[in-house]
């Protein structure tokens, strides 16, 4: 039986692998051959207008991903322990040296929070929806439901970025300086990302601490 959303996404892959060079094809079979080795590992959204590869233009092998409803990071002594799996994996056996935690504006999980929605017919979303509760309990309300919005799904972020320092390689390699955190939130209108900065205690425009320049865009994998 055919399903017209599948074939859709087979036809893609079909339409991708068409235009891949052999310069492509060789980048992934050194990929296969030699193992992945990322730069960060990226924690984001489930939601499908957030694709972490593409707003960093980043290549295969370059990021390790982790991404569930909100951009959640449980603590440490979360009965959930599949987000502290990847972090130890990451860690301990990829050598990241960053971690981003990264959310977005409209973000629904923090918008239900925020607007006190019951989600209880749906068990487990209220149930993991809590790491949001947390993170908004001390968020004061905001005239405009708009700029309440924006700056809950920065307090999640925020949150989640104190939730990491429950993890002890987490501590341990930002007191070694091998290991650095980072908060951003994507802007799915604007297509631009604010970033946390601990200098000013508040997120602030990409555009503002990017070094070296803007990159140019690549080729099909966007490879280094």
């Amino acid at each position: 039986m055919s399903h017209p959303a599948i074939d859709r996404l087979l036809q893609g892959h079909a339409a991708f692998r068409d235009r891949w060079t052999q310069d492509d094809r060789d980048y992934l079979r050194q990929l296969a051959s030699r193992g992945q080795s990322p730069d960060a590992l990226f924690v984001g959204c489930s939601d499908s207008r957030v694709i972490p590869e593409l707003l960093t233009q980043s290549a295969p092998g370059q990021l390790f991903v982790v991404r569930n409803v909100a951009n959640q990071v449980p603590p440490f002594d979360h009965a959930d322990s599949s987000v502290g799996a990847a972090l130890e994996y990451a860690i301990g056996h990829l050598h990241v040296q960053h971690i981003v935690v990264c959310g977005h504006d409209l973000c629904g999980g923090v918008k239900a929070v925020a607007q006190g929605a019951d989600v209880r017919e749906l068990p487990s979303l209220h149930e993991w929806l809590a790491g949001v509760r947390v993170a908004l309990a001390e968020l004061p309300q905001a005239a405009d439901a708009e700029v309440h919005l924006r700056a809950a799904v920065e307090a999640n972020v925020a949150q989640q970025l104190d939730n990491l320092l429950t993890f002890r390689d987490v501590r341990a390699g930002i007191e070694a300086g091998t290991l650095h955190l980072h908060g951003w939130v994507y802007d799915l209108a604007g297509l631009s990302v604010r970033v946390f900065d601990p200098a000013r205690d508040d997120f602030v425009p990409a555009g503002t601490l990017i070094k070296g320049g803007r990159p140019t865009g690549g080729g099909p994998l966007s490879r280094p």
